[in-house]
């Protein structure tokens, strides 16, 4: 026999030592039976007041979940809750549904609607690979729909979601698909909005190679038929030219309605100039009237004009920022002409200064000063705010010609000792002096848009193109010199690319040369052979520079079409 065997009483005698335990008195249970009465009904007691809490919390609890739910339902409907979709009392909405069954309808053309939805939602794998990339895939997928379910038959306006009589419970996909099957049925003329409809429309109805012979191709990111909807999320032109940089040679121009043609000048046209919006142009001359037109290239309606009596006017010029006129002529004192308020305001003379002329000036690009060629090499810095003297610059020749760089941190200027001067308007001191290669006087001076080129003309018509980085380094070789005009230079004005200089005199007929400053040629068809241009005075280019205005000595202004530039 093993040891566990052996140690294993047998049943009798386990029995009877139970019995001995029993029998065998003890002198303190009397005692302790006395005390196990009286604790029993206390041990009872309490455990009943633990199930009576236990119960309260259980109670407490589904309050609680039943006025989370009703707060639910009523913030985001009935779809978020399954009890309200009939897990709860099925058997009595069957009853009602069957009492109701006089008011159902069976919806066929709700049937054939529906396949275009539910076939792709239940049977994907059975759409071609094509049909996917036309559809949008979704950006977030609800994993609950397919868990809850939703009865069509407790509210009336679900039922005619039904497919059958006794339908009820539908899961939550289904019903999806079967609210957009019903929003078709209901919006036929929705097909717009499918990414395949303007393919097949545009196909058809317009020939592929149309953009193609205009010269136009799709800009980039557009080229795929199926991703048009993708248009609607960029800010690119939709069309572009196929060729970016103007080419020399010929220039492709047009010849449109004079710009004040409704109100033309009874005098010299001195100034022109674009407001930024390429919509409105200032005209001004010695007539003394400031003229506003609005261009558009068939009427170019009159806006409005302004009439100073005691100041023919010899430059106006907008700010940068559009929002005033400043208007000069030889006077102590300018004018200063508010668009907003429409209110013209007389200025100087400058506290300080004996100059009689203030008829040359030009403006900051960050339209916050505005420098006066003064007298004896004074250059005279006027705040555009104020309108009061600010400071003063001096050089050592006469001042002719004033010009702008580094959007308005720095200032050129020429005149009668054939240097050009550079300043800092920080510090109001000269940085730099270099001579202008073969320039006795100069007369005029232009910095180009990006302030990495600027072109500096003389009396003999030599117009230098200068680097200004290389010229500031020390080198004093133009990068060009244009011979092609043999009077004095008095405007020169680059477009808003830098690809167009143009350089006019008013001393003769027809001298208003266009450079293409890439390859620094002349065009060869400007200006044109068949219309004379009279005595040009001034010019200006449209901020995209599709429009170019001239304004001459006979009263009017010239406006031509640039059709490399598709904005005005």
């Amino acid at each position: 026999m093993s040891l566990i065997s052996q140690n294993i009483l047998r049943k009798n005698r386990v029995n009877k030592t139970k019995r001995e335990d029993v029998d065998v008195p003890s002198p303190l249970e009397g005692n302790e039976n006395e005390d196990r009465k009286e604790l029993v009904p206390d041990i009872l007691r309490t455990k009943k007041r633990k199930k009576e809490h236990k119960e309260e919390d259980k109670q407490l609890e589904v309050e609680e979940e039943r006025e989370m739910k009703k707060l639910e339902n009523f913030l985001f409907g009935s779809l978020y809750d399954p009890v309200e979709f009939g897990k709860v009392g099925e058997e009595e909405v069957q009853t009602k549904a069957e009492k109701d069954s006089t008011l159902f309808f069976t919806d066929r053309s709700a049937n054939s609607a529906l396949s275009f939805y539910e076939e792709d939602a239940e049977f994907p794998e059975e759409s071609s690979g094509e049909e996917d990339t036309k559809q949008r895939k979704p950006v977030w997928v609800d994993e609950e729909e397919e868990k809850t379910n939703i009865n069509i038959s407790k509210v009336n306006r679900l039922r005619k979601l039904r497919n059958e009589e006794d339908e009820s419970l539908i899961s939550g996909s289904v019903y999806v698909s079967r609210l957009r099957a019903q929003h078709a049925k209901l919006n036929p003329g929705t097909e717009w909005a499918q990414l395949d409809s303007w393919s097949r429309t545009y196909s058809s109805d317009y020939g592929e190679s149309s953009d193609e012979e205009n010269g136009a191709v799709i800009a980039p990111g557009h080229k795929d038929v199926e991703a048009v909807d993708d248009i609607l999320r960029t800010n690119e032109d939709l069309v572009v030219k196929s060729g970016t940089k103007l080419l020399p040679g010929l220039l492709e121009y047009s010849r449109l309605v004079d710009a004040n043609a409704e109100d033309p000048s009874n005098g010299p046209i001195n100034s022109v100039q674009f407001h930024c919006n390429a919509q409105l142009l200032l005209t001004a001359g010695l007539d003394r009237r400031v003229r506003f037109f609005q261009i558009d290239g068939r009427r170019n309606t009159k806006i409005q004009s302004i009439f100073l009596e005691d100041c023919p006017i010899r430059k106006a010029s907008f700010l940068p920022d559009g929002s005033q006129v400043i208007i000069a002529g030889r006077r102590k004192f300018f004018y200063s002409f508010d668009l907003v308020k429409a209110k013209v305001d007389k200025i100087g003379p400058l506290i300080g200064r004996e100059e009689k002329s203030l008829e040359a000036f030009e403006v900051s690009p960050d339209s916050g000063t505005i420098a006066f060629v003064g007298n004896e090499g004074y250059i005279l810095l006027v705040s555009s705010k104020t309108k009061e003297l600010i400071g003063t610059l001096k050089m050592n020749g006469t001042v002719r010609s004033l010009a702008f760089a580094d959007d308005g941190r720095q200032l050129l200027s020429s005149g009668g000792d054939g240097h050009i001067y550079h300043w800092d308007l920080r510090t109001r001191t000269c940085f730099h002096k270099g001579t202008d290669e073969g320039c006795i006087n100069g007369t005029a001076l232009c910095a180009s848009p990006s302030g990495a080129l600027f072109a500096a003309g003389s009396a003999s018509g030599i117009v230098n193109v200068y680097n200004k980085e290389e010229f500031l380094g020390g080198k004093r070789k133009p990068m060009k010199t244009i011979e092609n005009v043999t009077t004095k230079v008095d405007f020169m004005k680059f477009n808003n690319d830098a690809q167009i200089l143009a350089i006019s005199s008013s001393m003769k007929k027809n001298s208003l040369k266009l450079i293409h400053i890439p390859s620094y040629t002349v065009f060869s068809n400007w200006p044109p052979p068949n219309r004379t241009l009279h005595y040009p005075r001034c010019l200006d280019f449209s901020p995209g520079g599709g429009f170019m205005a001239v304004g001459s000595a006979a009263g009017k202004v010239l406006l031509y079409k640039l059709h490399h530039y598709q904005h005005a």
